[in-house]
């Protein structure tokens, strides 16, 4: 009966002990030991009781420990965790902030990509066509022709003269040039200048002969020598227009102006 109970160690076991003790305590002593036989019996089963509960009073200690040893380890394990979250929300943030940066820098790039072609296009010649004649021509230049074209259809043919004459200083070498001349005979007559308007006209013939425009110059010459009353110097220059230029609209007005002048 006794052998068992070294082995005595869970909660379990003890109570189980202690109802075999019990059962054991109904029956007369007397039946099973005698008297100093059974005291210690009785004595080495409660010492033998006291050791098992001893036991698993310490075993619960232990137990208790390691559960709250585990309980620390978890709660610093969600403390990492949540650290961790910290961290992670912190780097999308940045990543969110870069990606925005990132965004910031190509549209300005962009828009300085597109800031410096349009200074460049400003400033670099385009392909101009006047009169059937392809050149290239910088932006200011083309800008400043236009404004005396303006200026002379608007019947300002002093102003015109004066920003016909500009521009030839400004741009000597200029494709426009031919044409240039053309208009500012033209002011000149306007302005009833007629005998610089004559030298205009001859110098635009003389530099382009084959110019679309200089049949009309030719008879532009010789409606300033009618005005300046050389009647025969008109009927030469409407006779080298005819001969010039047969096909032209000039030479059929030329035409109709030497039977005026006869």
């Amino acid at each position: 009966m006794y052998r068992f109970l070294p082995r005595l160690a869970s909660g379990a076991t003890v109570r189980a002990a202690l109802l075999a003790l019990a059962v054991a305590g109904s029956a007369p002593a007397h039946a099973l030991f005698g008297d100093d036989e059974a005291r210690r019996a009785i004595l080495d089963l409660r010492q033998k009781f006291e050791q098992a509960n001893e036991q698993h009073r310490n075993e619960q200690q232990r137990l208790a420990e390691q559960l709250d040893m585990v309980r620390r380890s978890l709660l610093e394990l969600n403390n990492q965790l949540e650290q961790m979250r910290n961290e992670i929300a912190q780097m999308r943030g940045q990543d969110e902030e870069m990606a925005r940066q990132l965004a910031e820098m190509q549209r300005r790039q962009t828009d300085l990509s597109q800031g410096i072609e349009e200074r460049i296009r400003q400033i670099e010649p385009q392909k101009t066509v006047v009169d059937g004649k392809e050149f290239l021509a910088r932006p200011e230049e083309k800008r400043d022709y236009e404004a005396a074209l303006d200026l002379f259809r608007k019947g300002a043919f002093a102003e015109a003269a004066e920003a016909f004459q500009s521009f030839q200083r400004r741009y000597p070498g200029s494709g426009y040039n031919e044409v240039v001349l053309y208009w500012l005979g033209n002011a000149q007559y306007g302005k009833r200048d007629y005998k610089n308007a004559m030298a205009t006209f001859r110098s635009m013939v003389a530099l382009a002969p084959t110019h679309p425009r200089a049949p009309e110059a030719m008879l532009s010459i010789a409606m300033c020598q009618i005005e300046l009353k050389d009647r025969p110097g008109a009927r030469r220059t409407l006779e080298e227009l005819i001969k010039a230029h047969p096909q032209s609209e000039a030479a059929a007005e030329a035409k109709e102006r030497l039977v005026a002048l006869r």
